[in-house]
């Protein structure tokens, strides 16, 4: 039977996360970045004060709905997962240096695909009977493009994925994280782990994003501080590290006398792989967190999915593929977090692996958190009418999943499952395409005048 799912999965995911699939994503944040007049760049400052700048106005989160900066955190949280150190440092192997250039780029063109994501899942979301918002990709497509059956498919792929990539995954990790690094059973870190899941999902998406709020910044600064030590030791060697990443992205040497140019595609393919796996931009998941902040302007928003991915992309995974490459154990023949941990052990000895072990049990910990939202959400929307029934369930289903896949070996979830996250794409991307004119126009206007966006049910133009 595995065989049988893994014949059928395996064409299925080399497409969903192969070079057409890619190029689209990026394609997306080319047009985006062109027909806005490269709105991330050019409106860096803005950027910066909407969000940085308004964090101490909007930390507390309003009656309605959640901070803007605990939206955010909280899609950050559901992120950066076990790819930021493991993925990154796959790439590099794969793909060699020049794959940390194709990973900016995607980051780059990537910020304003997760802006358009997070605009539209702002200007279409609805309120529950509390008055507490909900939204993301289903009711744009729902509402926007007026595909009911699309919104359906993605729901029922984000759905399936929460639980094999937002979950098992990841406190498989974790647990297999401690037990090398501090001998802790796996049954014992599943134990604490679901416990603590439980605590904070059954407060629903307001104690979520006041937990991400909390860790966000904490497990951001604490390896980003680590990382930034390892290349201060190592600063001799980065002029050479930033000239082979440069070099690499564009070198045209071929494989064994075969294609020129192989050394830049696979650079380029895994790079840009690399870039969408730890920001999301254009999966679709974030934005159904970025859609309960308290915000009456959704280009606000989408500015905090700019920031967003800055902060995943562009920083931490930065800082892993930097830590690698300037301690030159990239040729060492490991891959994965162990490469990550062999990086650090150069410089803290010992306590390397026990630093990526730590790093890898908070990064993965609030991923279960965010990812779990997501599960309530896309399930919530096929069943509609039934939100509190279904979000009970999805509840009472998450805590001993995170057991499972802290005690379970886990090779044919994580490929379906993976396949499922790639799945996500194909309805988000056309629907993206479809309605990115509603996001043009309301950037358009923001510029002119940040106080005349509007919502949908406000804007009767727009939705036409």
């Amino acid at each position: 039977m595995t065989e049988f799912i893994n014949r059928i999965n395996g064409p299925i995911n080399s497409f969903v996360w192969g070079p057409i699939m890619l190029a689209l994503l990026v394609g997306f944040g080319i047009y985006m970045t062109t027909r806005t007049g490269f709105f991330q760049i050019r409106k860096c400052n803005t950027i910066v004060k909407s969000t940085l700048g308004s964090i101490s106005k909007n930390k507390d989160a309003a009656k309605d709905g959640v901070s803007p900066y605990s939206a955010m955190s909280a899609a950050v949280a559901s992120s950066v997962g076990v790819g930021s150190i493991a993925g990154v440092a796959t790439a590099i192997v794969t793909g060699g240096p020049g794959a940390v250039f194709w990973m900016w780029m995607s980051a780059l063109f990537g910020m304003m695909t997760k802006y358009s994501e997070v605009v539209l899942s702002v200007y279409y979301r609805s309120k529950d009977e509390k008055g507490a918002y909900y939204g993301g990709p289903m009711y744009y497509m729902e509402k926007g493009l007026k595909s009911k059956g699309l919104a359906i498919l993605f729901a029922i792929f984000a759905g399936t994925a929460c639980f094999g990539t937002g979950n098992m995954t990841q406190s498989n990790s974790i647990a297999t994280a401690l037990q090398g690094s501090f001998e802790i059973p796996t049954y014992v870190t599943g134990l604490v782990l679901a416990v603590l899941t439980g605590l904070v999902i059954f407060g629903g998406v307001s104690r979520i994003t006041k937990t991400a709020e909390t860790l966000v910044p904490v497990m951001a600064l604490f390896y980003i501080l680590g990382s930034l030590v390892v290349i201060v030791v190592n600063r001799d060697t980065i002029p050479a590290v930033i000239s082979s990443i440069f070099t690499e992205a564009f070198s045209f040497k071929s494989a064994g006398g075969g294609i020129m140019g192989y050394t830049i595609m696979r650079a380029m393919r895994f790079g840009v792989a690399r870039g969408v796996f730890s920001n999301e931009a254009g999966l679709g998941s974030a934005p159904m967190l970025h859609a309960t902040a308290s915000t009456d302007n959704p280009v606000k928003q989408g500015m905090w999915g700019i920031f967003e991915v800055f902060i995943t992309t562009i920083c931490i995974c930065s800082m892993t593929a930097l830590v690698i490459l300037t301690t030159g154990v990239v040729d060492s023949g490991l891959t994965g977090s162990v490469l990550t941990a062999e990086a650090f052990s150069t410089v803290f000895g010992s306590f390397g692996g026990a630093f990526v072990s730590l790093a890898i049990t908070f990064f993965a910990f609030t991923s279960i958190l965010g990812w779990s939202y997501y599960g309530e959400c896309s399930w919530s929307y096929i069943f509609k009418g039934k939100q509190k029934q279904v979000s009970k369930i999805i509840r009472l289903l998450w805590i001993p999943t995170v057991f499972i896949g802290s005690v379970g070996s886990l090779d044919l979830i994580w490929n379906v499952s993976d396949t499922f996250n790639g799945l996500m794409i194909i309805p988000n991307i056309i629907a993206l395409f479809g309605l990115s004119g509603i996001v043009i126009k309301l950037t358009k206007s923001y510029i002119k005048d940040p106080n005349s966006v509007r919502m949908a049910d406000e804007d009767t133009e727009g939705i036409a």
